[in-house]
């Protein structure tokens, strides 16, 4: 059984069918059995597109996801007080806190984290 957990870049370009996806990780998501999206990517695109850092698809970033999750069968991952507390005690490899999140995310729920970012240092898998 295949569970993976989208990067926040991963889901724009699977759902823009963006070139920046190679097929490898387009097919994983395309097969998995579970496909999940954390709401911390859900906050990550809110954030950017009220600071004006990024346009979706969408009249807002609640419809985006209504819609995406809905057209795809996409999971949304709720954080967890386990996730939070991984994510704090991470070695400082990488700061970004959003990516933090769902590195700890992914390695709790032992998920595939399709990513393009090397992440090995964690002992996280990824796909890319």
């Amino acid at each position: 059984m295949s569970r993976v957990l989208l990067d926040t870049h991963t889901l724009l370009w699977f759902v823009s069918n963006d070139a920046a996806l190679p097929e490898a990780p387009r097919a994983l998501i395309e097969n998995a059995d579970e496909v999940f999206v954390s709401v911390a990517s859900a906050w990550e695109i809110a954030i950017k597109v009220s600071l004006g850092k990024l346009s979706i698809d969408a009249a807002t970033p609640e419809m985006f996801f209504d819609e995406q999750m809905r057209l795809n069968d996409f999971a949304f991952l709720p954080i967890a007080p386990a996730h939070v507390f991984r994510a704090a005690a991470l070695s400082r490899h990488h700061r970004d806190p959003f990516d933090r999140l769902l590195i700890a995310q992914a390695v709790a729920e032992g998920l595939a984290f399709v990513t393009r970012e090397n992440f090995a240092a964690y002992g996280v898998a990824t796909t890319w």
